[in-house]
């Protein structure tokens, strides 16, 4: 996910809709899915030609806007939204500890007396005993990067304590909430002794959302794969974990339990296969709209030895049994049945897709491409993202372009823009870690460097997040 930020500092919101270019361009998925189409939509190539920044689902042109709480200008937002700034890097949480840096994946949870509990991941990569995490400790005394816990009113959107909730951990990028109330943190890396660490790295960890402090030994979930993890999705219905991996060919997991909700006492991890097409590739040659089944493949050695020297060791097994590849996939989230992932350099113009998977039966599933951009100024490399209460998704991402965006994605297929990056000095810099608060009254998101959290809030019942 971290990357070198080349973004510019304009906008003209008055150049060919994005939103609508992209709308015009796809497809839309079909029977059951989150977006209700029954057989599939086109749209009219025409529809590009509006110059309109207004989609229906969309809230309007983006306007800087100040922070409440620090009056400083971090976010651009549509005309009602208003926003918080807290959690920076650097300064003193509760627990005495500096915040760490490369703010990432989170999640939210509801807390005692209705207050809201942030599980922040921070992508740390220094060199073995190097890093801002403060404490070394927890799983490996020479890795430095782990997760921070927010205390949020979900009054005044103010953050009331912090404190390090996961460390001795590497890269932890993205991951994912549970249903039991707990964050799989995934470290994006598959670094270990050999590299000079204490201990071996590319594991899932669980951060209970209720501990109010670091776990001394936390345990690394071997079951769930040793390779280069990005995000996790859970579904609560059967406990099943999707997991995705972030390579130039990634394979697309699922993790059965022994037990549900008990991670640690370990159960199955399979692949990703199209059925009756050995190792089709995704990236290339798809269309939005195009359907594959899924069938599962066991992964016999989910923790293989050779995992430092060869990160994609898992994916290989799982190719020399026919599972198929997709180019970085990144965000993952549950919603409304189906579990939805994104490739961010998938595609013919390797600028991303969006892929919306739903279970059918024990073995089998049904993998839509709902979208695949073929322009920069469309969608560029969607990373983060995660299902909006209202049923549309929200989408970080994070490329070479010059402008760094939250977009919406409605259920009608209509792509917009809904928060810029205009903080000064910073506007390179990608979003990351967009999550809802419980009631759906609040997005999260942060600003992964100089390393900020935001809380947004506003007339979400007027769109499609």
């Amino acid at each position: 996910m971290l990357r070198d930020g080349l973004f510019g500092k304009a906008i003209c919101m008055t150049e060919i809709s994005r939103r609508n270019f992209l709308a015009s361009t796809t497809t839309l998925a079909a029977t059951g899915t989150l977006f209700g189409f029954e057989g599939m939509v086109a749209r009219g190539a025409s529809a590009n030609t509006r110059r309109s920044p207004y989609v229906p689902g969309g809230y309007g042109e983006l306007k800087p806007t100040k922070s409440m709480n620090t009056g400083e200008f971090v976010l651009a937002l549509p005309e009602g939204f208003s926003y918080t700034v807290f959690g920076r890097t650097g300064t003193k949480m509760s627990d005495g500890n500096a915040t760490p840096s490369l703010h990432d994946g989170m999640a939210a949870f509801p807390a005692p007396g209705g207050k809201i509990r942030l599980v922040r991941n921070h992508e740390i990569k220094e060199k073995p005993g190097e890093g801002f995490l403060g404490a070394p400790g927890g799983y490996d005394a020479l890795a430095w990067a782990g997760c921070t816990t927010l205390l949020i009113d979900p009054k005044t959107r103010l953050m009331e304590k912090d404190f390090l909730s996961l460390s001795g951990t590497l890269a932890n990028c993205a991951g994912g909430p549970t249903p039991w109330g707990t964050w799989i943190s995934c470290e994006e890396t598959t670094l270990g002794t050999k590299a000079g660490f204490g201990k071996e790295h590319g594991y899932c960890f669980e951060v209970s959302a209720k501990a109010d402090g670091k776990e001394n030994n936390p345990i690394p979930l071997k079951s769930l794969g040793r390779f280069v993890h990005e995000a996790i999705a859970v579904d609560p219905r059967t406990g099943v974990v999707y997991l995705t991996e972030d390579r130039g060919s990634a394979g697309f997991y699922r993790f059965i339990p022994k037990v549900k909700g008990k991670l640690a006492e370990g159960g199955r991890l399979q692949v990703a296969a199209i059925k009756d097409r050995k190792n089709f590739d995704t990236r290339r040659g798809q269309k939005p709209g195009d359907t594959y089944t899924i069938v599962w493949v066991d992964i016999e050695d989910p923790d293989p030895k050779n995992a430092e020297a060869e990160p994609l060791a898992v994916y290989k097994e799982g190719q020399a049994k026919g599972a198929a590849t997709f180019g970085r996939l990144e965000g993952c989230w549950y919603g409304r049945g189906s579990i939805f992932i994104d490739a961010t350099n998938g595609g013919d113009k390797n600028l991303g897709q969006i892929f919306q998977y739903t279970p059918n039966g024990d073995n089998e599933g049904k993998l839509v491409l709902l979208f695949e951009s073929v322009d920069p100024k469309i969608l560029a490399m969607p990373d983060n993202l995660c299902v909006s209460p209202r049923g549309g998704l929200v989408i970080c991402e994070d490329s070479d372009e010059t402008m760094q965006y939250i977009r919406g994605l409605t259920p009608q297929g209509e792509l917009f823009d809904f928060t810029r990056n205009i903080l000064v000095g910073f506007e390179t810099q990608e979003f990351a870690g967009s999550t809802f608060s419980p009631d759906g009254k609040t997005l999260f998101v942060n600003v992964q460097t100089p390393g900020l959290t935001c809380a947004i809030w506003g007339p979400w019942e007027k769109g499609a997040l």
